[in-house]
């Protein structure tokens, strides 16, 4: 489901997203999150970024199946979670991300 949303973002936006993994924790994650982006976003690197280990981009699966009660449900959070994180990787801060629907 993760690397589906992945694959739905435009075109432009993939191409753009520099030096970042994603990854799903089964287990769990801080308590209210679904996913947690780390790094420094686009819009923070400088020249001087270099010889750095990849942002991380991390999706919570059972705190996602915890919030849903169908397989429909799981797809469509999911997706927005990725799209939420990935906003923060592109330097969106979560009130505008929240303005914008995600």
């Amino acid at each position: 489901m993760v690397a589906e949303a992945l694959d739905g973002l435009p075109p432009e936006l993939g191409r753009l997203m520099r030096n970042v993994a994603v990854v799903v924790d089964a287990e769990g994650g801080p308590d209210g999150l679904l996913g947690l982006y780390e790094g420094v976003p686009l819009t923070r690197r400088t020249s001087t970024y270099s010889m750095v280990m990849p942002d991380r981009i991390t999706i919570f699966r059972r705190a996602i199946c915890a919030i849903c009660t169908s397989e429909e449900q799981v797809v469509d959070e999911v997706r927005r979670t990725v799209v939420h994180e990935v906003g923060h990787h592109f330097g969106i801060d979560d009130e505008r991300l929240h303005e914008l629907g995600w």
